[in-house]
């Protein structure tokens, strides 16, 4: 894997307006989590006798694909770095655990939590309120979506049901932008509109070879991914974002106790301000939220 230091121009849209922000993104810099003090307040929020799924250790289910800048293997191909990784590692720093984090895939975190196989799930999980009847969550930063093209696309923008009318679009199953993308579809068709596409691919490699190749149109997906590959490569252009910006959460098995906890724990790293290091140096720092919050309004409340 090459390391260099890369320059990330992400576009947001304001209102109606796109604004460019630009920060720095240093592969080589950030091969070490950032850390954190214990937090005694936090530490004193954890439920008495806990069954932690290893004694003494946290373990936070995270992503198993390269997805810069949430998720990534290290140089030695072993260390999970990343946005998600450096949340866990100052959680677990703040409550005086070990960190133990196991990449997986998106379908396994679910039976994960509820089964006691992980403590948490650090996935750019986005707070619904179907998932509040399962998990417990405490929020750590906005989820901004962004439709992705190939670069030397027609496509100019994509803001609205009718925008995505016959296209072919690469989304995530099970996930927050899949229901916006079949309900922008049911709304379509309502308008005897051409139905739009939903492609599945199985990982980063497949998506990107299918908006190269043109087999697809778009990708539509977490905004801090796609604008960190749009930058590294210059091949993909941002052309719109969704409608919603949801909350994204540390996820924990419902009514466990746990999330009072982990709540505590990244309001404190806000406050002494490794939250805003790491959130800075992936280049999300538009995404970071003043405060974490518990079980938040979500997607569908």
């Amino acid at each position: 894997m090459r390391f260099k230091i890369l320059a990330l121009s992400a576009l947001l849209l304001c209102g109606h307006a796109m604004a460019e922000t630009q920060s720095i993104i240093d592969l080589q810099a950030n091969q070490q989590h950032v850390r954190a003090a214990k937090n005694p307040a936090a530490v004193a929020l954890i439920p008495a006798n806990y069954p932690f799924a290893v004694p003494g250790k946290l373990t936070v289910a995270v992503a198993s694909e390269n997805s810069p800048p949430l998720a990534l293997f290290a140089e030695d191909n072993k260390t999970l770095i990343g946005s998600d990784p450096d949340i866990a590692q100052l959680v677990a720093d703040s409550l005086g655990l070990e960190l133990n984090l196991v990449p997986t895939s998106w379908e396994d975190w679910p039976l994960g939590i509820s089964s006691g196989k992980y403590d948490a799930a650090i996935f750019n999980i986005a707070v619904t309120k179907l998932r509040k009847t399962k998990f417990d969550f405490a929020t750590y930063r906005v989820d901004t979506l962004g439709f992705y093209v190939k670069s030397t696309s027609k496509i100019n923008s994509i803001n609205q049901p009718a925008d995505v009318a016959g296209l072919r679009i690469i989304v995530g199953s099970g996930t927050n932008q899949e229901n916006i993308l079949l309900g922008w579809d049911k709304q379509n068709r309502a308008n005897g509109l051409p139905p739009v596409q939903p492609i599945y691919v199985t990982d980063d490699a497949a998506a990107n070879l299918s908006i190269q190749s043109g087999r697809v149109d778009a990708y539509f997906g977490p905004h801090s991914t796609g604008a960190y590959k749009a930058a590294l490569t210059g091949k993909t252009k941002m052309v719109g974002i969704g409608p919603n910006v949801a909350y994204v959460a540390v996820t924990t098995k419902k009514d466990n106790g746990l999330v009072a906890a982990i709540n505590a724990a990244i309001n404190g790293v806000i406050v002494s301000g490794e939250y805003a290091q790491v959130l800075n140096r992936w280049g999300e720092h538009d995404e970071k939220v003043p405060r974490s919050i518990i079980n938040p309004p979500g997607i569908g409340d």
